[in-house]
């Protein structure tokens, strides 16, 4: 939550590996960053997480990342997540973004989701939340709470307000949910 009093819930982190992952669906997580970034959308978006579906692992950006000017070693793949432990196996060199439980939770509930792209933007949230489905609650980011209510959101929209923190868009592929962000954004200019 941004500016908000929701402690920072962590989880535990185990590297199976260090070495930058060699993942094929990096160089399409950068060329999205990069194509962003020449559009100027992040003038007022905080933080932007991307994540795709690598057959039962998740590749999605690491904590810190500025997604205009990703590059390799700013990826993880997530090998497994257990929700009840929070424990998280990853391989890469950074560390796992506080959403990375329920972007993995999404892909594995859902098997039509394998791209998901994520904006931290109170404001955006606020401007879309009559417009589009919205979480009830709010919830601190990555638990699951928040993962259930976004899930349930999920089942007829591909577009879900997170109440009071951003939005989040699901896709079959890239070109999909690119497509999709692209669109929304373009409606609030």
């Amino acid at each position: 939550m941004i500016g908000g009093s929701f402690p920072n819930l962590q989880f535990q982190t185990f590297y199976i590996s260090k070495e930058v992952s060699a993942c094929p669906l990096i160089s399409e997580i950068i060329r999205i960053g990069k194509k962003f970034d020449e559009l100027e959308l992040f003038e007022s978006i905080r933080e932007v997480v991307i994540s795709f579906r690598y057959g039962k692992r998740l590749l999605i950006n690491s904590t810190g990342t500025n997604i205009g000017k990703i590059k390799q070693e700013d990826f993880l793949e997530i090998i497994d997540y257990d929700p009840i432990k929070r424990i998280i196996l990853v391989i890469g060199p950074k560390e796992p973004r506080i959403e990375t439980p329920v972007h993995w939770l999404i892909h594995h509930a859902k098997n039509e989701i394998n791209a998901i792209i994520q904006i931290i933007n109170q404001n955006l949230a606020e401007k879309f939340e009559k417009k589009m489905p919205t979480t009830k609650k709010e919830h601190p980011s990555g638990t699951l709470d928040q993962a259930k209510e976004i899930l349930e959101n999920l089942r007829n929209s591909n577009k879900v307000v997170i109440k009071n923190q951003g939005l989040i868009f699901v896709g079959n592929n890239s070109k999909e949910v690119e497509n999709l962000f692209l669109k929304t954004l373009g409606e609030i200019k």
